[in-house]
């Protein structure tokens, strides 16, 4: 029989995980840094790039600075310190980067859905000035709801390989967590629902026009559609399904050694999931920003595309 009383050691053969996310980071570095440039030529006419690819790039570029250190520290070549702040800051950027990443996904979304069904009429959200804005806000949101989990005082406990992050935190550090968790995935739900029931709709409508004389343009627009919503499923909703019990299991809710181990490689293989969105992101650029999609064209080919006539300033209408 087992000794009901041997602690549960939960954090170990992270190894094969390492693997995949080092591969991620390796596409998502070049594919970002290829963006940033592209984004940010002084001959590029900023009125008319998206607010919100430059966003998620910008998350994106947090993502990258976070993924080598738990790399190293999931190989357990990491030093004690090293360890410590990765649990109290690499970790946290982690889920900065996914939830802005959610959340600028939904404005996209959104914008998107309104240059194409609603394409009469330009809404505040499409203007740049508002999309400003309301990035400013997002930004000092999600960082009020994530900073406290780097800046709460953690426990001084002695070296150990098995130790995992939630070890560190006090009592205020633990519930502070639970709170953040639970806001999250509150912001998942809602964000969600402002993503997948537009693309939903405009996918319904360009289904219907598929017969129409401009096809070519609504089959653009369709993959466009398409290449976003099956994106952000493949990479949030599978680690949204575990966070709940694996957050219960965190605190002990759920004290099950088997079952807590089943949680965390769960939680390990959808936050790989998660983070690949830095791999996706790119594709996303060339699809939706018609700007990125002029620097890939002048940098690959000698072939420009060209340039519409001045409207109303608005970000980007690729449809």
């Amino acid at each position: 029989m087992t000794n009901s009383s041997s602690p549960c050691t939960v954090y170990k053969n992270l190894e094969p995980f390492t693997y995949f996310f080092y591969l991620v980071f390796l596409v998502g570095i070049i594919g970002s840094c290829f963006a940033a440039w592209a984004f940010l030529q002084k001959n590029t006419n900023h009125r008319c790039v998206s607010i919100y690819l430059i966003n998620l790039l910008t998350a994106d570029f947090l993502l990258t600075l976070a993924l080598p250190v738990k790399i190293v520290v999931d190989l357990g070549v990491a030093p004690w310190k090293m360890r410590i702040f990765h649990c109290q800051v690499t970790a946290c950027l982690i889920y900065i980067n996914m939830y802005l990443s959610i959340i600028f996904l939904a404005f996209i979304s959104t914008d998107r859905y309104l240059q194409l069904i609603r394409s009469y009429k330009v809404y505040r959200i499409q203007e740049p000035g508002f999309a400003k804005m309301i990035s400013t806000v997002v930004w000092l949101m999600v960082l009020l709801i994530m900073l406290p989990n780097m800046l709460i005082p953690i426990k001084d406990i002695k070296e150990n390989p098995n130790v995992g992050c939630m070890d560190f935190k006090t009592k205020l550090g633990e519930n502070w967590h639970l709170l953040t968790n639970f806001l999250c995935v509150a912001i998942f739900l809602n964000f969600s629902a402002v993503i997948l029931i537009p693309n939903c709709l405009v996918i319904r409508q360009l289904y219907r026009n598929k017969d129409n004389e401009s096809y070519s343009n609504v089959k653009r627009a369709l993959i466009n559609i398409l290449l976003v919503t099956a994106g952000y499923i493949i990479c949030f909703v599978p680690y949204h399904a575990v966070r709940i019990p694996y957050t219960l299991s965190q605190v002990e809710v759920i004290s099950d050694c088997s079952t807590r181990n089943s949680l965390f490689k769960a939680k390990e293989a959808t936050l790989l999931l998660a983070v690949s969105n830095l791999c996706f992101d790119p594709i996303l650029y060339y699809h939706l920003s018609k700007t990125f999609r002029l620097k890939v064209t002048e940098t690959f080919t000698s072939h420009k595309e060209p340039r519409t006539q001045k409207e109303k300033p608005r970000c980007e209408n690729d449809a």
